[in-house]
């Protein structure tokens, strides 16, 4: 799979874009650990919940930005496997927003040429009515390939690979056939190119169980802005520090 989007000719029409950008060298796949609501609010003296809510502006301006630079994925850490064990009131808030979230920007990111889908666990914890609004939105997105917009829900980078173990065993598969192409074949998107840079925000210098198998090799950053700050000149000032790096894959430079 390609690691980046290769477009010479490609030209933006943002002119907060910094200049040093390549167009030739954009990440095919950027994804983003939404980090800082909790500490956004509570630095406003606000509910945790607000700087949940606050933070959906901060998603849609990530989108328009990836847009505009012309990444081809976006995936975004909307709930963890581990976040059930927050308060019950916060969760049973995030089970909500994210539901008016799907309702609210579905046909906007339809109009974008946004594809949505989800990774993650289905299980008995997640709402009927939000899973419900989850394949709606999948649906009525599934023809677009401007970007696809992966929400990672009821997402955990160990459980995507337990499951995937448990599917190949119940598929039969022999050990003699076990490999890391077979063992991609089995995570939740398979066709899913890995992501080229991950962002974290709020300056936390930690994984929190992202997308373990596809980062082997992404380049990381660590901006300190609180997600409901952060806007697409935070995402290209991370795409400018991603081109600046030199990326090797275990090899030496050629």
């Amino acid at each position: 799979m390609p690691r980046e989007s290769k477009r010479p000719f490609q030209t933006f029409t943002d002119p907060t874009i910094p200049s040093e950008i390549d167009p030739s060298r954009i990440p095919t796949h950027v994804a983003c650990v939404m980090d800082g609501n909790g500490r956004w609010a509570n630095a406003r003296g606000l509910p945790r919940t607000d700087g949940h809510a606050a933070g959906e502006e901060a998603l849609v301006d990530c989108v328009d930005g990836a847009l505009e630079l012309g990444v081809s994925w976006l995936t975004l850490y909307a709930f963890s496997t581990e976040n059930w064990k927050r308060p019950v009131d916060e969760v049973r808030f995030l089970m909500g927003f994210n539901e008016g979230l799907l309702m609210r920007r579905r046909d906007e990111l339809n109009e974008k040429g946004v594809r949505i889908q989800f990774a993650g666990r289905r299980d008995w914890r997640v709402p009927k009515r939000v899973l419900k609004r989850m394949d709606e939105a999948t649906e009525l997105t599934k023809n677009n390939r401007r970007l696809t917009l992966t929400m990672a829900f009821n997402y955990g980078g160990r459980a995507e690979i337990v499951d995937a173990v448990k599917a190949m065993v119940a598929d039969g598969v022999s050990a003699s056939k076990v490999s890391e192409q077979q063992i991609r074949n089995y995570l939740y998107h398979p066709e899913m190119p890995d992501p080229d840079l991950v962002v974290r925000t709020s300056g936390e210098y930690r994984i929190s169980n992202f997308l373990l198998w596809q980062i082997a090799y992404s380049e990381l950053t660590f901006p300190e802005v609180l997600w409901p700050d952060f806007r697409r000149a935070d995402l290209y000032q991370a795409v400018l520090e991603y081109q600046q790096r030199e990326r090797r894959y275990g090899g030496l430079e050629t």
